[in-house]
């Protein structure tokens, strides 16, 4: 049987994702000073150092592929709006500063492949986890996998909701709270809530990839390079990600900014109750 496109990328993606890793926990053990960007959301040189890697990593990769990265649109590198139809690289070096900053460890790093709106591969390296770096990586049609240091990468999935009832996942520094009870009393009344857990980054939608959570809503602002690594490996787990009116978040927006949305492990009911 043969591999959906781009499949064959996804080794040379997860090494480049590793290294820039590797860069990240050099500057992470040595200490970080963060300074303030145009929009007041704090950046470090790890930021920096891990983007000059992957940048033309990935143009050495795949050329005439573009790569639209963070902090090349905060210092104004917009690409032309028209390479946003068709298929290009989204990049956040390190999603989770405060995370970072804070030193607890959920912080990632991020790569996926947007063809037409629509996230097709991506790799999420979180490397200063308690339990030692996660490496998730998926392409869509092809499946989605974890690997835990130097373990050998397993298939993962996401699960069919609990009989105990659902696991919410929520932003560990960017919650809004009452938006999340008016969610839970509008759109979950009548469903068992097993639990709560938050946590920072891209890591959330990796989780519910993992089958160790059934849903993220988010309301607060996001961007585009925030979350497509951790959308395209949860769509290949099995996942969606989908905005509150159930349709399908896409990242075409010249703008690069998210509406708000809830990453599902089952997208079915979701589109059922937004009719």
């Amino acid at each position: 049987m043969s591999q959906p496109p781009y499949y064959s990328l996804l080794p040379a993606v997860a090494a480049i994702v590793r290294e820039a890793g590797r860069i990240v926990m050099a500057v992470y053990e040595q200490g970080a000073v963060a300074r303030q960007k145009a929009d007041a959301s704090p950046v470090t040189e790890a930021d920096d150092r891990a983007e000059a890697h992957i940048v033309p990593a990935l143009r050495a990769l795949a050329p005439g592929i573009p790569v639209v990265a963070e902090e090349a649109v905060a210092a104004g590198e917009a690409p032309d709006p028209s390479a946003l139809q068709g298929l290009f690289w989204l990049v956040d070096p390190l999603d989770g500063t405060r995370e970072f900053l804070g030193r607890n460890g959920e912080f990632t790093v991020n790569v996926a492949l947007i063809e037409a709106g629509r996230p097709v591969l991506g790799a999420v390296l979180a490397p200063a986890l308690p339990g030692g770096a996660e490496l998730y990586t998926g392409v869509v049609g092809a499946g989605a996998w974890l690997a835990r240091g130097e373990a050998p990468a397993r298939a993962i999935e996401v699960r069919a909701e609990p009989p105990e009832g659902l696991v919410l996942l929520a932003s560990r520094s960017h919650g809004d709270e009452a938006a999340m009870q008016a969610f839970i009393a509008q759109r979950l009344a009548g469903r068992h809530i097993a639990g709560r857990r938050d946590a920072g980054s891209s890591i959330k939608l990796c989780l519910i990839a993992a089958g160790q959570a059934d849903l993220y809503p988010r309301f607060g602002r996001t961007m585009a390079w925030d979350i497509a690594a951790g959308h395209a490996v949860l769509a290949a787990a099995g996942g969606e990600v989908l905005t509150l009116d159930g349709t399908p978040l896409r990242y075409d927006r010249p703008d690069f900014e998210n509406p708000h949305f809830v990453a599902v492990a089952c997208a079915a009911p979701w589109r059922a109750a937004a009719r």
